[in-house]
């Protein structure tokens, strides 16, 4: 038999996995870290398009590759009660498709996380995108407790603000913001925890196959001690 894994006792948001199906948000590994990093590299979204504030992905493939790698390796250690960054590999089907993020800041006290993601052009279209937002905020709410989620995407991005529309998130407004020394107009989107419990049958029919959350109890000690929840280790919804 074996015994409790070395790297999850002292950093326990390694051992966070969340699993529906042939769809999975997991820690990533450095092994796992290149295999992203080379995806991105071969492209994430139209050479013309810019869906993200901080452009990451302009460069050749080697710096692309690059700015994965520094970004995740700058992430990791952004985990505490008054602030987190939990990036997560996507994995469909066994192979990584791409990242989906939380990041909560005054986390003790305001219980909102921020999501943010992306996938291999190679991967979208196919519902994936849906998918693991959906799991995202079932790692959000159900798993750690989340009071409220919010999203956003530039109004030029529509697939990344059909996929928030699509989960269910409510409007909030739009303002501007500067990419690449233009500004341009970004939609936000948020999402309660009365309103997600009131989706969730909709989100398990997309799904298609019931949640599974592991090595949650651990990260939540970790974030907020107080906050340890009492479910066992394995929790299926």
């Amino acid at each position: 038999m074996s015994g409790p894994d070395p790297l999850a006792t002292v950093w326990p948001a390694s051992a966070v996995r969340v699993r529906s199906g042939d769809l999975e948000l997991r820690w990533m590994d450095d092994g796992l870290l290149v295999e992203l990093a080379r995806l991105a590299a071969r492209g994430v979204h139209e050479p013309d398009a810019m869906p993200f504030e901080h452009p990451w992905t302009r460069g050749t493939p080697d710096e692309v590759a690059r700015s994965v790698l520094a970004y995740q390796w700058n992430t990791r250690p952004q985990v505490s009660p008054s602030r987190f960054a939990l990036e997560l590999a996507v994995v469909h089907d066994g192979i990584p498709v791409g990242v989906q993020g939380l990041v909560a800041d005054d986390w003790n006290i305001l219980r909102r996380v921020q999501t943010g993601s992306w996938l291999g052009r190679e991967h979208q279209g196919h519902g994936i995108g849906t998918r693991m937002r959906i799991l995202a905020l079932h790692l959000a709410f159900a798993g750690l407790g989340a009071r409220e989620a919010i999203s956003g995407a530039f109004t030029d991005n529509p697939a990344s603000n059909a996929v928030s529309r699509r989960v269910g998130y409510e409007p909030d407004g739009s303002f501007h913001v500067a990419r690449e020394g233009v500004a341009v107009l970004h939609s936000r989107y948020t999402m309660s925890r009365e309103r997600w419990e009131s989706l969730r049958d909709r989100h398990s029919e997309i799904l298609g196959s019931p949640v599974e959350l592991l090595g949650i109890e651990g990260f939540r000690r970790h974030i907020d001690p107080r906050d340890a929840p009492r479910a066992p280790h394995t929790r299926k919804q």
